[in-house]
C-alpha cells in the first residue's frame, strides 16, 4: 500500500533530511573557518599556540556537531523503516523521545563526541593544521 504523500512521517523525514543537509555545510564552514584561522595566524605571525588552540576548538566544535547531526541521522533511519513497513502516523515526530530514552551518561555523551571527532571526515584538516602548528613550532 502506497504511502500518503503528506504523511507526517513523510514529512517528517523530508524535514530531517533537509536539517542533515544543513549540518554538511555547516561542517563545512567550520572547516573553512579553521583554515582561515590558520592563515591569519601565519600572515600575522600569531602565536602558535594560539592558532593551535583555535584549531582544536573548532575541531571540538565539529564533533559535537556532527554529534547532533548523526542524531538526526539515526531518526532519519528509523523514519524510512517506519515508512517501509507502513508504520501508523502517530510514530512520526519522537525524534526527542526516543533520544531522551536512550540517552547516554554524561561520559557516554563525551565518548561519543570524542568517537565523532576521531572520525576520517571530521579529523581533516584539523591534524594536518595541527601538524603543520608543530613543524612551525620546532621550527
Amino acid at each position: 500500500m502506497p504511502i500518503a504523500p503528506h504523511s507526517a512521517l513523510v514529512e517528517e523525514w523530508r524535514t530531517l533530511q533537509n536539517n542533515h543537509e544543513q549540518y554538511e555545510r555547516g561542517a563545512l564552514l567550520l572547516k573553512l573557518a579553521a583554515l582561515l584561522a590558520f592563515a591569519t595566524g601565519y600572515v600575522l605571525a600569531l602565536p602558535y599556540e594560539l592558532t593551535a588552540g583555535l584549531a582544536l576548538l573548532v575541531w571540538i566544535q565539529e564533533s559535537i556537531y556532527r554529534t547532533s547531526q548523526a542524531r538526526l541521522g539515526t531518526r532519519l533511519v528509523r523514519v524510512e523503516q517506519l515508512v517501509q513497513s507502513d508504520g501508523p502516523a502517530t510514530s512520526a515526530c519522537q525524534l526527542h523521545t526516543e533520544w531522551l530514552a536512550s540517552r547516554p551518561s554524561t561520559t557516554g555523551l563525551l565518548a561519543e563526541y570524542a568517537s565523532h571527532a576521531l572520525r576520517p571526515t571530521v579529523a581533516f584538516p584539523y591534524v594536518v593544521l595541527l601538524i603543520l602548528e608543530l613543524v612551525g613550532y620546532l621550527g
